[in-house]
This record gives C-alpha cells, structure tokens and sequence, in this order.
C-alpha cells in the first residue's frame, strides 16, 4: 500500500501535475504523506548548509513602496511580537524584503533572540555591483545584524536577468566569500526568469510561486511543475510563495498546505500571516492536510 502511494506520487509529479484541473478533482492519495508533518519542522535548505522551520513568517503581503499589510497595520512593536511568538512556537525562519519596509519590524524581533538561532531572508531591488554593496551594508544596519542568512535578487522577471544583473550577482558572491551572507539566490515572476534561475549555476536559492490553482504563479501549474523538477535536479533549494495565490485559494487551505508538502519540490515556504490567529490556523491544518487521502 505504501509502495503504491508512492509510486503513484512519483509519477503524478514527474508528469507535470494536472493543471487547470487540479483544484476540482484534487489528488489528495497522490499528495499524501506517511507522516504529519508541521510548520515548526527543521528542513535543510537544499545544498546550502542552513536549516531553519519549514515554514516561514512572511512580512510582505502586498508589498510595495517600502510597506506591507504588515507594516501598516501592525507598526514595529506589533510584527515584532507575532514574529517572538512564532519564534517561540519553533518557527525561526523570517522573510522580509527591502521593498516591504519591513527590515526595522524584524531588527526589533532580532533583539529579543538569540541571532543565531532565526534565519532571514531578504531581497534587493539593485541590479548593479555598487548598489548591492551599499544593500547588504545597509540591510545589516536596518536588521542589527553583522551578517545576512539569505539575500534574492527580488521580483524579477527578465528572461536574461542573469547576463543584465552580473554586477549585483558577483556582489552577492563577494558578500559569501567575506562571511557575511550565507546564501543567495532569485525571486522569480515570471516563466522566463524562472528558467534562467533553474539552469544558472550562481542560484543556490529560488523563490517561486507555486500553488494548485495556478493563481498568481509564472505560468500553468504543469509547466512551472516540470521547471521547478529540472531545478531540483540542478541541486537548487526551493522555497514556495504565494501559497494561497495571494488570497484567491482562501476556500482551498488544505489542498494549498498538501500541495506545498506533497508535492516533493517545496523545501520550505513562506506564509505573509498578519495576526496570531492566522499562524494558529496553520499550525492546525499543516499537519492534517500532509497525510490527506
């Protein structure tokens, strides 16, 4: 029975998915898991060395012009306390980005931890080598911090990022060198920029949206499903985003959290929560939604 489970996921994944029909015949067996698992859960970040939940705090819900839902509604004190309490329910991976504004949010949090022991991932806007080194001096300011976890080129979605952003890119390798960036990596939007990052070899981290009703995402969910495979395969981390198509698959939770566990292909994944009641939610679904038959 276990076998057959298995191989029927195998073959489900490696055959792209079931596109615009997914969400309306969901394959819940093929999905499926032998065991719960929790957003709280330690996963290794691919090739990286860094191991963090498997789910991450997002500060960016529809964030832009240096401010999210987050920000807005919740100032300072107030992200910072959701992130302290779901850093004490285990989840210790935070996700914020230059363009949320949300940097001081997180610098308050970092102060009530250990350093060590959260992973931050932010983004950056600048294409070239001088602005990106004036980024990652400045984002260390803004999060108090004398290093940097993660750092993506953020939102992009030429095709040939990877030829017109080389200045920010060696930036970003420089940074690794020094110690004072762990990882570095893309954040894509669009299907081009997607196929960049899975075959460049400088990419150790994608953020790719990635849901079973295709909202918000690069492309149909079987064609970002075989370039995200060949990512895979190329030794990349993966970390999803737009879990709930940005509030479009709100009626479909389970079926979004199995499809980020089950789907084989998804290290980790953020999560742009805005209260505790939301985490809370998470916190008791994930498990349930893992191991749907």
């Amino acid at each position: 029975m276990i076998k057959d489970r298995v191989m029927k996921r195998r073959t489900f994944i490696r055959n792209g998915l079931a596109g615009a029909a997914l969400l309306s015949a969901f394959p819940y067996e093929a999905l499926a898991l032998q065991e719960k698992l929790y957003a709280h859960d330690r996963v290794k970040l691919g090739n990286t060395g860094i191991e963090m939940s498997r789910m991450a705090m997002g500060t960016g819900t529809h964030g832009f012009g240096g401010a999210s839902n987050q920000t807005r509604q919740l100032g300072i004190k107030g992200v910072a306390d959701m992130l302290i309490a779901a850093y004490d329910e285990g989840i210790n991976f935070w996700e914020t980005a230059d363009q949320y504004g949300s940097h001081p949010h997180v610098g308050a949090a970092l102060k009530k931890v250990e350093r060590e022991k959260v992973v931050v991932l932010t983004k950056s806007n600048s294409k070239t080598y001088k602005d990106m080194k004036k980024d990652l001096d400045r984002f260390r300011v803004e999060l108090g911090s004398d290093y940097l976890d993660i750092v993506l080129l953020h939102a992009v979605t030429d095709p040939a990022w990877n030829e017109k952003m080389k200045g920010a890119m060696e930036a970003l390798s420089e940074a690794k060198e020094e110690g004072i960036l762990r990882a570095h990596g893309v954040s894509c939007h669009s299907i081009g920029a997607l196929e960049a990052a899975a075959d460049e070899p400088w990419v150790e981290v994608d953020l790719a949206r990635f849901n079973p009703g295709g909202a918000r995402m690069d492309a149909d969910v079987p064609t970002v499903t075989k370039v995200l495979n060949r990512m895979k395969k190329n030794g990349k981390a993966i970390i999803g985003m737009k879990v709930y198509g940005c509030g479009q698959l709100l009626d479909k939770k389970d079926e979004c959290l199995q499809f980020q566990t089950g789907s084989g292909l998804i290290d980790a994944f953020t999560m742009g929560l805005e209260n505790i009641e939301q985490l809370k939610d998470i916190q008791k679904r994930l498990p349930e939604a893992s191991v749907r038959a």
